[in-house]
């Protein structure tokens, strides 16, 4: 019986833990094999890459003549017209028979192999494309009678970190559709619609054509934009699948060749770069700009007639100077100066607005005329931020209608009070206000003239008076719900 239980009880020796945590660490190293080896397999794109056909295929599409300046011609008359009609298929249809990408792949291919003479015939092609496009499309829009600022051409003309993204992306799916064995072609139309190249050089065109030199010079940038990232990527897939590099037999021409491709591989990433930069930080202010107005200003509440015009605020960045943000303010009540001090405190608790300026545009009572000048001046001024933005587009004709209807009932007070002294000797004095009035159904906004009479005029002629007087602002003023009270005299 003791024996037994001594078979029993048997105390594990020291050496079976090792032998466990050995067996678990073999067991994670083969879970990490087999998913190194899962996601070697699921993204390997070298065992698929047809080198000789790519490159065949991408200097085949550099050249410039023939069927592909005709292409090109008729690309721009295409794009041009469907920018000027903002007919967003008409454009996608001249990004998809635009043979600008050709040279662009060819430049980024010549960098990555060390092929001078591709790169120089892609960089004068490249040129020569930019050129005429820019150039026949400033000659339709100088002749062509409608000159319309469609959202189409405007929308080209202030890019962000996100065409950033959009090109560098679009440039890497595009070159290795390109490398596949056996071309995909909807990925190459996808990207050419993606990163749109001919419509921001129809829009330099058209900023040249009508003066304006902010929209041809952002349109440009936006193209210049696409043109280095889809390059840069085209030059890194290129390393990444190892290409092999164009040999020289003239170790002198080898090694020129060599410093001259890797100074212009530099001289295009510097641009990339700064580009880059001036984007992100652009967007970062606005992202700083916009919750500022959401944790301080949206939650700020008018005890009367005030009202904030979130969609109409305007986020100006400027890379070397001040930034400025600019709010709209409307209505009978102003923003008290301690709040606008509050507000300017709290900006400092925002990395990228420290050094910004806040300007507080106030509407104040019986400046209508004025509010709903300033509000159409600032539609023209701001068509660019309001480009595809249906929702604000419907709040801007909204608010125009309202000042429109508070406009209709603006008061000559002057002319009128001037009127009604010559006409009423017993009138001491008048005064005029708008009031807001319900009936617990709707909201209205009427005019309320206050009549003071004289202490001495007889209790019957200011009844008579006060009666004249209200019919006859009705009448002068056209106005039928128009209010008179009168103030008792001690």
């Amino acid at each position: 019986m003791s024996e037994d239980l001594g078979q029993d009880n048997i105390t594990p020796t020291d050496d079976e833990p090792i032998e466990s945590k050995q067996e678990v660490k073999k067991d994670f190293q083969g879970l990490l094999g087999s998913t190194k080896k899962f996601l070697s397999e699921l993204l390997d794109i070298r065992k698929n890459t047809d080198q000789e056909a790519t490159k065949e295929a991408i200097i085949a599409d550099i050249p410039f003549k023939g069927h592909t300046s005709w292409i090109l011609i008729c690309s721009i008359f295409i794009a041009s017209v469907g920018l000027n009609a903002n007919s967003t298929a008409v454009v996608i249809g001249a990004m998809l028979i635009s043979p600008l990408m050709g040279p662009i792949l060819g430049m980024g291919m010549s960098l990555a192999i060390n092929d001078i003479d591709t790169l120089r015939r892609s960089l004068k092609n490249l040129t020569v494309m930019v050129v005429l496009s820019v150039l026949t499309a400033y000659l339709f829009f100088a002749v062509f009678p409608l000159q319309e600022e469609s959202s189409e051409l405007l929308a080209r003309t202030k890019p962000d970190i996100r065409d950033v993204l959009i090109a560098f992306f679009g440039g890497l799916a595009l070159v290795i559709a390109r490398a596949k064995k056996g071309t995909i072609a909807s990925v190459i139309f996808g990207v050419a619609i993606a990163t749109a190249l001919m419509p921001p050089l129809c829009t330099v065109g058209f900023g040249l054509a009508i003066g304006r030199w902010d929209y041809a010079g952002g349109a440009l940038l936006l193209f210049g934009i696409n043109t280095i990232f889809i390059g840069l990527a085209t030059f890194l897939v290129l390393k990444i699948l190892r290409f092999p590099m164009v040999r020289y037999a003239n170790s002198k021409r080898r090694r020129l060749i060599a410093r001259l491709v890797s100074l212009t591989a530099l001289a295009v990433m510097i641009p990339a770069g700064w580009i880059f930069w001036g984007v992100y930080q652009e967007f970062k202010f606005k992202s700083d700009a916009n919750s500022f107005i959401e944790e301080n200003i949206t939650p700020y509440k008018f005890t009367k007639d005030g009202r904030f015009l979130k969609d109409l605020s305007v986020l100006n960045y400027n890379r070397d100077e001040e930034s400025t943000i600019e709010l709209i303010f409307m209505g009978n009540e102003g923003v008290p100066d301690g709040v606008i001090a509050t507000w300017q405190a709290n900006m400092s608790n925002y990395d990228d607005l420290e050094n910004c300026d806040l300007k507080i545009i106030q509407g104040s009572q019986g400046e209508q005329g004025n509010q709903l000048k300033y509000v159409e001046e600032l539609y023209q001024s701001q068509k660019n931020a309001l480009v595809d933005k249906d929702a604000r587009i419907l709040f801007l004709e909204s608010e125009l209608k309202r000042l429109n209807k508070l406009n209709a009932k603006q008061i000559p007070f002057q002319d009128i009070s001037k009127e009604a002294q010559a006409s009423y000797e017993n009138l001491e004095y008048l005064a005029f206000s708008n009031a807001i009035r319900t009936d617990f159904k709707k909201q209205d906004t009427v005019s309320v003239f206050e009549a003071k009479w004289k202490r001495d005029a007889r209790r019957v002629e200011i009844v008579k008076d006060a009666k004249k007087l209200h019919r006859w602002l009705q009448v002068r003023l056209k106005d039928s719900t128009i209010l008179l009270t009168e103030i008792i005299q001690d």
